[in-house]
């Protein structure tokens, strides 16, 4: 039902893609066509429209890409609104000055008014879902999740009945920062367990693959599930991100440090790409302290994490 509910959002990137892509071909082939139909003079430097050409060309490519799935990308379809706001403000002033005729705003209609409606209505819904993901995050929907087993066969829930535990989401293995991460566990791990603080990984690769890749780390013992739909994930409320998030540039700054200076490197892809990590320390199934990363570089003191007193209230089963 989700699915076909979201249908229309790809319909209309899809056809917003073609459109630009199509008006800016025209633009870019024949220059002067627009202004000949509108009886404006020819520019001066024809080259300067044919660029304007270019960039709704590429905003065509960005839609169809955003098309894939648009609650993800919904920065682009955000990018797009705020064009096709200021390029009409831009035209009435024109209007206003005496430089533009009227008539030239038939192609401010096409390609801008006419888009406001689906493009906010997108905008809306990706707002709606963000608001959902993190109703997801609520203290019932963690303690259900935290009934997925182990590896070992003990629950996440159960393990926290023993001792606190250190819950670890990672990103996918092909990650530099995922193996920053593990390599940071593995070091820190002695002092941690010293603490009196288990550690459980969570990840999103086949169980098969996930052994070899944890024993590089000299981890393969510890407890982890393998969360390949990422329930576990929307359930503490790790969501997807987006590009400043994954590809910003403190991102690329610390990619190239922990990937070439530090030698993590970068491996195959297994599970999602945007998915974002987390720390969260679990007692008695209740929550007592967290970190969401607020970009894929972010690098936890997982000590800090692991020391965090017990409440009293979390004591209750």
């Amino acid at each position: 039902m989700r699915q076909s509910s979201g249908r229309w959002m790809r319909v209309v990137l899809w056809i917003a893609a073609a459109y630009n892509l199509l008006w800016g071909g025209w633009v870019i082939l024949f220059p002067e066509s627009a202004f000949r139909w509108a009886a404006m003079p020819a520019p001066n430097y024809p080259e300067l429209w044919q660029g304007i050409g270019m960039i709704v060309g590429v905003y065509g490519v960005s839609y169809a890409l955003a098309a894939r799935n648009p609650l993800v990308h919904w920065p682009v379809v955000a990018a797009g609104l705020l064009g096709k706001i200021l390029g009409p403000i831009g035209f009435l002033y024109g209007v206003h000055t005496g430089r533009f005729p009227w008539i030239a705003g038939v192609t401010i209609l096409t390609n801008d008014v006419i888009w406001w409606a689906p493009f906010a209505l997108i905008l809306h819904r990706a707002y709606r879902e963000h608001i959902g993901a993190g109703r997801l995050a609520s203290p019932q929907v963690q303690r259900m999740a935290m009934r997925a087993k182990t590896n070992l066969g003990p629950s996440i829930l159960e393990l926290s009945q023993l001792s606190p535990i250190l819950l670890v989401f990672l990103r996918h293995t092909g990650c530099t920062f995922c193996r920053e991460a593990l390599a940071d566990l593995a070091e820190q791990r002695r002092r941690i367990e010293a603490s009196g603080t288990r550690l459980v990984l969570v990840h999103m690769s086949p169980e098969e693959r996930a052994r070899e890749f944890f024993r590089r780390y000299g981890l393969e013992d510890a407890p982890r599930v393998s969360d390949p739909g990422r329930a576990l994930y929307r359930a503490f409320g790790l969501g997807r991100g987006g590009a400043l998030r994954l590809l910003g540039p403190k991102v690329w700054l610390r990619g190239f440090q922990a990937g070439i200076l530090n030698r993590h490197g970068i491996g195959r892809v297994a599970g999602d790409v945007f998915q974002m990590p987390g720390v969260f320390l679990v007692y008695h199934g209740a929550v007592l302290r967290s970190y969401r990363h607020h970009t894929a570089a972010d690098r936890p003191d997982y000590l800090a994490l692991a020391a965090a007193p017990v409440l009293p209230g979390a004591l209750q089963g």
